[in-house]
Formats: C-alpha cells, sequence, structure tokens
C-alpha cells in the first residue's frame, strides 16, 4: 500500500507542475472530474487507516487524550475537522459494504457516504439488513444527482421505493434516529483568530437552540432609533450579556478551585496610566479600553513578572497559599502544558513534578498545568517532565516513542 500511494503521489506531483492554460475547456473539465474523484478515493483509504489506528489506540498510546485531537496535531487540523474525521471512519466502518465501495469508487463524495451511511443504518433498525443493502443501491444512483442535504430528504421517505409496506413504520424510526444524530453531532467549536478574537461555530440539537433563542433574542432587540449595530452585532452583545449575567449570579461550578472569573494580566503603569493593553488567562490580547472596562468592575490583584514571563510573586485573593499559587501556573503556563494539548486553564489542575508523598513541596518550581487527561496520563506513563532553563516546563518522552527522547514543549498557549 506504502509504494502504490507513493507512486499516485509522484504521478500527482507532474500533474500539479503541468500548465491548465494549455487544455482545452473540455479538457479541463476532464481534469476537475478526475481529480474530484481521486479525492474521494483517497478519502476512503485515509478513513479505513484513521479507523484502525483508533481501534488500535494509537492516539491515547501517545498521550493525546483522542483520535480527533491526535489527528488534529499530527495532520494540522482544525479540532472539528479531525473530530469529523473520526466520526465519519466510524460510520462507514459499520455501514454495508456498498457504501464503502461506492466511495472507493469514486461515485460518491465524502458526505454523500455518510448520508448513505445514516439512512442504511436507520433502515436496517426497522426494515432489515436485505431491505437496507436495496436501499444503498437506490441511494447511490440518486448520488449521481443529488447534492448532500437533498440526498438526505429523500433518504427519509426511502421505504417509499425499497419497501412500501413498511414505510410508515420506518417514518417513526427515521424520526427516533434523527433525534439520535442530533444528540451525536451537538457541539461548539471555539476557534482563536487573529487580533485576540474568537470563531464561535457549532450545532445546537433542538432543545439547546430554543433555550438559546430564548435568551438571546430579547436582548439581541434594537434598543431604539438611534441603534445602528446589524442583527450580527446585536447577537454577539447579547451573547457578551449573558456570560455577564451568569458570572454574577454566583451559581457557576469552580474551575481549578477557583470561582468561575476572568483574568487579565497588564501592567501597573498601564493600568493607571489607562494605556496598558492584557492578556486574558487563555492567551487573547485585550485592548486598554476592554482592560479599562473590566477593571472597573474586579478586584485586582499584583502580579510580579521576570523578564521572561516567569512569576516571582503573585498577590492573594484568599488566604489559602493555592489561591496564589494557581494563578502564578495560569499566567506562566496559559492552560495543560503537555504538548500538543490546547485545553484552557480552567480545566486544569496543578501537578507535582516531584510527587508530594515523594516529598515533593507545593511551589512554582515543582508544579505544572496539566489536563484531566493528561494529568493521569503523566502519572501512568514513562513520560518524564521538568522545567526548562527559562523556567518553562517540557516534557521527555519514553524511549519506545522517541529513542533520542527529545524533549517537547506545548506551543498552543505561548503569548509571545
Amino acid at each position: 500500500m506504502i509504494d502504490e500511494l507513493a507512486r499516485a503521489e509522484s504521478a500527482v506531483a507532474s500533474c500539479a507542475d503541468a500548465a491548465p492554460w494549455a487544455l482545452s475547456e473540455h479538457d479541463l473539465i476532464a481534469v476537475l472530474d478526475t481529480t474530484h474523484r481521486l479525492q474521494q478515493r483517497l478519502a476512503a483509504v485515509q478513513l479505513a487507516a484513521v479507523r484502525e489506528l483508533d481501534g488500535r489506540g494509537t492516539a491515547v498510546a501517545q498521550g493525546a487524550s483522542s483520535t480527533a485531537v491526535w489527528l488534529r496535531d499530527r495532520l494540522r487540523l482544525d479540532v472539528s475537522a479531525a473530530r469529523r474525521l473520526v466520526g465519519l471512519a466510524a460510520t462507514l466502518d459499520v455501514a454495508p459494504p456498498g457504501v464503502r465501495a461506492a466511495l472507493a469508487d469514486g461515485v460518491v463524495t465524502v458526505e454523500q457516504a455518510r448520508v448513505i451511511a445514516d439512512t442504511a443504518a436507520t433502515v436496517s433498525t426497522s426494515a432489515g439488513v436485505e431491505v437496507a443493502d436495496g436501499a444503498v443501491g437506490v441511494l447511490v444512483e440518486w448520488a449521481g444527482q443529488f447534492e448532500p442535504s437533498v440526498l438526505r430528504r429523500m433518504g427519509a421517505r426511502i421505504l417509499d421505493h425499497a419497501a412500501p409496506d413498511l414505510a410508515d413504520a420506518a417514518a417513526a424510526a427515521a424520526l427516533a434516529a434523527d433525534d439520535a444524530r442530533a444528540a451525536r453531532d451537538r457541539h461548539v467549536t471555539i476557534s482563536e483568530q487573529a487580533g485576540g478574537r474568537l470563531r464561535l461555530t457549532g450545532t445546537l440539537d433542538a432543545e439547546a437552540a430554543a433555550l438559546l433563542r430564548a435568551v438571546i433574542d430579547p436582548l439581541s432587540a434594537p434598543s431604539g432609533t438611534d441603534d445602528t449595530r446589524c442583527a450580527g452585532q446585536r447577537r454577539h452583545d447579547a451573547l457578551a450579556d449573558v456570560c455577564r449575567l451568569a458570572l454574577r449570579t454566583g451559581e457557576l461550578p469552580e474551575n481549578g478551585g477557583d470561582p468561575a472569573h476572568v483574568v487579565v494580566t497588564t501592567s501597573y503603569d498601564g493600568l493607571t496610566r489607562q494605556l496598558g493593553a492584557g492578556v486574558l488567562d487563555v492567551g487573547l490580547r485585550l485592548t486598554a479600553d476592554a482592560v479599562r472596562r473590566l477593571a472597573c468592575d474586579a478586584a485586582v490583584l499584583p502580579a510580579v513578572l521576570g523578564g521572561a514571563g516567569q512569576v516571582l510573586d503573585v498577590g492573594r485573593q484568599r488566604r489559602l497559599v493555592t489561591g496564589a499559587l494557581r494563578r502564578a501556573l495560569v499566567l506562566r503556563d496559559g492552560g495543560c502544558a503537555f504538548p500538543g494539548c490546547d485545553r484552557p486553564p480552567r480545566w486544569c489542575a496543578a501537578h507535582h513534578i516531584r510527587h508530594w508523598a515523594d516529598g515533593g513541596p507545593t511551589s512554582l518550581d515543582n508544579a505544572v498545568l496539566l489536563c484531566g487527561h493528561h494529568h493521569r496520563h503523566v502519572h501512568r506513563s514513562d513520560w518524564a517532565v521538568r522545567l526548562g532553563a527559562d523556567g518553562h516546563p517540557e516534557f521527555v518522552p519514553p524511549a519506545w516513542l522517541d529513542p533520542d527522547q527529545l524533549p517537547r514543549r506545548n506551543h498552543y498557549h505561548r503569548r509571545t
């Protein structure tokens, strides 16, 4: 397989060097159709590899919390795209052979294959495997004419064609399957963008969508005739208002031993002179105006940093030393420090580099922030943790994973 893929890669590379301007319109269309078909065939091979790696537990063995997180780091994907890849691989693994064959032959797209597999699973539950195989044949034929969204709507009544006597009963099963898919596919993704902004994407199930609308709609109405905000901007501001209201209730669960709160790092001189920008505990930067607005309704705690960003001293909002130590860890590590992990500080706990049971002190030089998964992984694996010369944590992999045991660092939370 490796040799064949290498030859295919070489052939594609030679095509990439060709000049498309020299081709006729007919030939250009042929190139488009052929490359599209090849994409689907390659996707079938890739998905089979993803499914096998997931089944073997390769990602977890190498320290990742899931196959999706490992793929994000390995293939440099958005985590949402990595999750879709793993989910589709699992779906096709249990789909009728006709679905995988259609994708491998390049006659359906990846998204069409997902629709056909989901429909076949519903039909199989309500009408049996033989009827499901017949439905796959019909849907593969329709895939030559219809895009995935239309194909899914047509698939909802596929039994009208494959088994008319079972269509009504299957409609109820299809509705239940839609509810199950909504529960499976629900997610919200928060992606960092340039300038300290976040991109919020996701899919809500019907219940969560109703709750969001009930809260957002009254807060996003125009505030008067002089309100120049567009509808999207009003919804943005309404979501921010909802978050402020939630923080003010004091009923949010603790994160890492501290009440839910927003942490902003800025210089004292910049704050008093109303000129300094700030940095959130997740590494996002804020303008001086935003820092001043937050400071108007906040407890201001001192924190002294060295030239390389090491925390030299931190103030205490309460008498427990752990509270100040945690703030120091957040300032230093920015989140889970394990290589390749992007989990934020609120999902993390402090880990003793030299274990407390072995006499290790509770101090900044003996602590590192780790998410729950990597905290367990470090305790039960051969990964070693230490602080580098600059005072930031680095992780030495076990020899079986890296014979040279070169130290690795997390680059997701770097602020400079």
